[in-house]
């Protein structure tokens, strides 16, 4: 396993990736694996995070990839990025492997989302995060990011996302303008 202090490079995901990255996203937010990590959404979600159709339509969308991290050739990390000519960037499915958060490796994939998001001509990110969890956004906040205002309602009774723990779950979206 990579150590923390490892140099990441960056590369777009093909579609050879994509079980890796369903089982990168899984371990970082499902079942006991999860738990040796600090983004664990186990005890509000059980089910899965994500499946290969869905990465697949990602790596296939014309408008988005997903950006690899990864440290001595293994995968740590992994994000989605979506722009939109005029509009703002979208990132989402944000995984860095449990035993490696914590020592900088999201904060630098993050960086490097919002860098291409900027190359590509957005003014600004924009994400949505579980409003259960004010340990992620406090941690996005101190990143720069601001909630807006707006919620996105969980989508309930589409296992392709998980099965709630609570009724109550509902999205924050947060936003931050890119230099």
């Amino acid at each position: 396993m990579p150590e923390p202090t490892t140099t990441l490079a960056f590369r777009v995901a093909t579609p050879a990736d994509i079980p890796a990255v369903v089982a990168l996203v899984e371990s970082a937010y499902r079942g006991d694996a999860s738990r040796a990590g600090w983004t664990t959404e186990a005890d509000l979600l059980d089910g899965q995070r994500t499946d290969a159709e869905e990465v697949r339509s990602l790596v296939a969308d014309p408008d988005g990839h997903i950006i690899l991290a990864t440290a001595e050739g293994e995968l740590v990390g992994c994000c989605h990025l979506r722009t939109r000519p005029g509009g703002p960037a979208y990132f989402g499915m944000f995984a860095v492997r449990p035993e490696l958060q914590g020592h900088g490796t999201g904060r630098a994939l993050l960086a490097e989302a919002e860098a291409q998001a900027a190359a590509a001509g957005a003014s600004r990110l924009q994400m949505t995060v579980l409003a259960q969890r004010p340990d992620l956004i406090a941690w996005y906040e101190r990143l720069g990011y601001r909630r807006t205002g707006r919620q996105v309602p969980f989508p309930h009774g589409d296992e392709r996302f998980g099965r709630p723990r609570r009724p109550d779950l509902v999205f924050d979206e947060l936003d931050k303008e890119l230099a």
